[in-house]
């Protein structure tokens, strides 16, 4: 395939440019590991890179931090023509051309096989999301979390971390309690597996409490700002919070009286430069008991490349539910 489709940002002339090129492999960056993508998947990250502009290392880049396809031709001997493999993060769709293209050239150090129990479309479904609400789920477990502790709170419930969290929660056993300020998504919620729906407003801290009314054995909090103020004020003692995310702000104020008195524990989670054999196994187990049962068309919607920017603005707006699948 030597020329092919993208979406790429352009800087010209200190004008920022986002739309559909006609590329060659020639405009690739450099890496050992060519693939022929066949699904990339939309992040709250892909919009603040296309639309925001932020965290672009240097121009023109395609954006697109999540990709699964089939290598056309590697460099290194781990991969042959054929494979069927996935990459997620590192610098993918930031410093380095990502997913949003028909042909993408990374590291080999990027690069996951596909693991058993997934297809290339569920692997996209799952994505940096689906991996980052695993790793959430394995770091509270590990910390000592089980289904009969209480309820566990979902902040951001319907966005894509959030949705999968809900399903793979509940699938555990868990009493999931779902916050959204999607008034109209109660039912969706309840379909992935949440036990209870809750406005967002009511998870906001307004008042610098230090601690209130103790609530959640754990909670998964891709929001962060006020929303990670309230959840640290309101768990249970021993409890944990999973911080993954900052849609609502990056600055938290707080004391360390809950953390003392209250014996919790903030836990954080990167699931960009995760180290590799780590996330060989995060990806595994997403093949098999972290597998979420809810990895169908209700959870997603497709586009395509030539409506991805109205979408890039509309998961910055928080309008976008579950998982948006781009079909390269």
């Amino acid at each position: 395939m030597d020329t092919f489709q993208a979406l790429v940002l352009d800087n010209i002339g200190d004008q920022k440019n986002l739309g559909v090129k006609q590329l060659s492999t020639n405009d690739l960056p450099d890496g050992e590991v060519t693939i022929k993508v066949a699904y990339s998947s939309v992040n709250y990250k892909d919009g603040l890179v296309g639309i925001k502009h932020q965290m672009v290392k240097s121009y023109p880049i395609i954006p697109g931090i999540d990709l699964s396809g089939t290598v056309l031709e590697s460099t290194d001997e781990r991969y042959k023509e054929g494979d069927e493999v996935i990459v997620t993060s590192y610098m993918l769709g930031t410093g380095h051309s990502g997913g949003f293209s028909e042909v993408a050239r990374v590291p080999a150090e990027w690069v996951v096989p596909l693991p058993e129990g997934l297809s290339l479309k569920e692997s996209m479904i799952l994505g940096t999301a689906g991996l980052t609400a695993a790793l959430s789920i394995v770091k509270l477990e590990n910390i000592g979390l089980k289904p009969d502790d209480g309820p566990v709170l979902v902040a951001g419930a319907t966005g894509g971390v959030g949705s999968i969290a809900v399903n793979m929660l509940a699938g555990r056993g868990y009493e999931v309690v779902a916050s959204t300020g999607k008034t109209d998504q109660e039912d969706y919620l309840r379909r992935l597996g949440a036990k209870e729906i809750i406005h967002r407003n009511e998870i906001i801290d307004t008042d610098s409490r230090p601690t209130r009314e103790k609530k959640w054995a754990a909670a998964i909090d891709p929001v962060g700002g006020k929303t990670l103020q309230y959840i640290l004020s309101t768990l249970k003692y021993g409890g944990s919070v999973a911080t993954c995310g900052l849609a609502g702000g990056v600055e938290v104020a707080t004391t360390v009286i809950p953390f003392i008195a209250r014996n919790i524990n903030w836990l954080g989670i990167d699931s960009v430069m995760y180290p590799m054999e780590k996330r060989l196994e995060a990806w595994s187990r997403l093949g098999d008991d972290l597998k979420p049962s809810a990895l169908n068309e209700e959870m997603v919607t497709e586009v395509s490349l030539t409506e991805l920017p109205e979408v890039l603005g509309r998961i910055l707006e928080g309008k976008v539910r579950g998982r948006t699948l781009v079909k390269l």
